[in-house]
């Protein structure tokens, strides 16, 4: 088996899951991801490209499923659906809030373009950089800035400001008292 395929084959069997929850978190659809994935395992195996390691070519993959996923989105391929939840989960302590919040989560996300759902993820979840959103997404600096920050006020109507992570920095004053020994 050449280096490649054994490269290939160990993403499959490890990393998959993690790469459908990665797709399914741009696209908001179980089937996409899946598909998402699959296309994008497939167009970074079949040129023969010689990915040295898992990780280079899990990096490389999860930068396809962004793209494709922002792609198919201002194609017109990509049909939201009105999920219906089919059964209640089974409750354990604290577990009801974590699923509201999930929920909450999903249904924000989906009120978000395709760009900025793009943006969001790549910055939030694969804590990227400005530039390398940018560069993932072929993107001016300015413009991803622009799409994260309609995102944030998309999501804090949607979750309220303590949900969202801001990005301006919280201080404290720190008042200096002179100790006595």
């Amino acid at each position: 088996m050449s280096a490649w395929a054994q490269v290939m084959e160990t993403l499959v069997r490890q990393r998959r899951p993690a790469l459908v929850g990665y797709a399914y978190l741009l696209t908001g659809s179980r089937s996409e991801a899946e598909d998402l994935v699959q296309d994008a395992i497939v167009r970074t195996f079949a040129r023969g490209r010689a990915k040295t390691s898992v990780r280079e070519a899990e990096a490389y993959v999860k930068r396809a499923i962004a793209n494709e996923a922002v792609n198919r989105a201002r194609h017109g391929l990509v049909v939201r659906e009105n999920r219906a939840k089919v059964a209640e989960p089974a409750m354990v302590p604290g577990h009801a809030a974590r699923v509201n919040a999930s929920t909450d989560l999903e249904a924000a996300l989906d009120t978000l373009s395709p760009r900025e759902r793009a943006v969001t993820v790549l910055k939030y979840v694969d804590d990227l950089t400005i530039a390398s959103i940018a560069a993932v997404l072929k993107l001016n600096d300015g413009t991803v800035k622009r799409y994260l920050a309609n995102a944030a006020v998309k999501l804090r109507e949607q979750l309220g400001d303590d949900a969202v992570n801001n990005s301006e920095r919280r201080t404290v004053p720190v008042t200096l008292t002179e100790s006595r020994i």
